[in-house]
């Protein structure tokens, strides 16, 4: 996928944000804190599993845990003390000792990995570790993909992904088994929404696991989580990012201008993956479109909402979710303007997307624009679900024209 980036390590800095959570966690283990099982709960883009990564890379780190060949002691080999590695700070991993080398590689002995699979062919009984070498490439090109991303990074297309039976018995296998190298055995379980009822087979094991292990769950829906698994895990909750966490992250990652990573950010609701998705998109002249589709609905030009329509309708999923939420976001600065329109000079957003939500308030109040984000939440949802474009542009066209009937000021340049 074009929006892919390159995960350059898993240190805590390389984490976009979550400065509290990366402190909280930091000091569960300098306190001797730490839980057997962590669930970390984040939203989609939020950077849920680069935390559980960092973390990971951090207990297993030689500098961290005390396991360091390194010492303040003379080599016995004979080497100058100057030219041995020196002390880093506990705040992260040291990323440059063989633990920290093989975890950013994701091959670290003691860090194993569950995640949805699929079969590959008819009766086949698929486990993660079939995937695995699929699974290092994703990570480690878009470490804030969802479900879907990785799904069809594997070739699911309409199959379903599942945390299978046969991968819990090869989890309760792995964790019984001593540990390699760090003194501690780390499992990350990614997405465990889809392990189901599968997942009784690992509460005695969750609850009561040998000694050393450790359970790195990474959620983004607690509801679709078993209880009984919610209620055996300490919760992290990773927060969604600021606006100005996603603006300077796509500057110094992805190289974008300052203007236009102001713009992506403002849309992305504190979701890195969104911000990477809009960037495919940003050439697109959404302003023009919406004020050509609300000017042919405002004249009643049922011809050239046909028109405006099939055009539409031709367009991926992905366009036709982002126009919306564009739409969305303008609509939500005119709601901001005609609350205080002395704000109107303080917005920072381009100048034309600050006339555009000004003219919003010529052309419906408050309570219009409240009406119409609401059915451009409804169409967004619909169209996830694969609705007909066609059909679902028309209803929204009509039923936008009846919101704003009443005041059907056109839209100009």
């Amino acid at each position: 996928m074009p929006f892919f980036i390159l995960l350059c390590g898993v240190q805590f800095e390389k984490v976009i944000g979550q400065k509290e959570t990366r402190e909280q966690l930091i000091q569960m283990v300098q306190h001797n804190r730490l839980s057997h099982a962590l669930l970390f709960l984040g939203k989609e883009g939020t950077g849920a599993l680069p935390m559980a990564l960092a973390f990971s890379q951090y207990v297993v780190c030689e500098k961290i845990n005390g396991k360091s060949k390194n010492t303040a002691e003379p080599s016995l080999f004979g080497e100058p003390l100057a030219e041995q590695l020196q002390p880093v700070s506990t705040k992260d991993s040291c990323g440059v000792c063989s633990a920290c080398i093989k975890a950013s590689q994701m091959i670290h002995p003691d860090i194993h990995f569950s995640y949805p699979v699929i079969s590959k062919k008819s009766g086949d009984k698929p486990i993660s570790t079939d995937f695995i070498t699929e699974w290092r490439e994703f990570i480690s090109l878009n470490p804030y993909g969802n479900a879907f991303d990785w799904l069809q990074f594997i070739g699911a297309e309409n199959k379903q992904g599942n945390i299978t039976s046969e991968e819990c018995n090869d989890i309760t296998r792995k964790i019984s088994l001593k540990s390699f190298e760090s003194g501690y055995k780390i499992l990350i379980i990614w997405m465990p929404e889809y392990l189901t009822k599968n997942g009784n087979k690992l509460l005695k094991l969750i609850e009561e696991p040998p000694p050393d292990t450790l359970f790195l769950l990474v959620a983004e829906n607690e509801d679709l989580v078993l209880p009984t698994i919610l209620s055996r895990t300490q919760l992290v909750k990773i927060p969604s990012l600021t606006v100005l966490e996603v603006e300077s992250a796509l500057e110094l990652r992805s190289g974008v201008a300052v203007e236009k990573a102001q713009q992506v950010a403002a849309l992305s609701s504190g979701n890195y993956r969104e911000a990477l998705l809009l960037l495919q998109h940003l050439e697109d002249d959404w302003q023009a479109m919406l004020r050509e589709w609300l000017n042919m609905i405002s004249r009643k030009n049922y011809a050239g909402q046909v028109k405006w329509i099939d055009e539409m309708s031709k367009q991926g999923r992905e366009k036709q979710k982002q126009f919306l939420k564009y739409f969305t976001h303008l609509l939500e600065q005119a709601v901001r303007l005609s609350v205080d329109a002395n704000l109107a000079g303080s917005f920072s957003i381009a100048d034309n997307e600050r006339d555009f939500a000004l003219r919003l308030n010529k052309l419906c109040n408050v309570n219009q624009q409240e009406a119409i984000v609401q059915e451009l939440d409804k169409a967004s949802y619909y169209i996830e679900r694969n609705a007909n474009g066609k059909m679902l542009f028309h209803a929204l066209s009509i039923k936008l024209y009846h919101i704003i009937s009443n005041n059907s000021l056109i839209l100009m340049n």
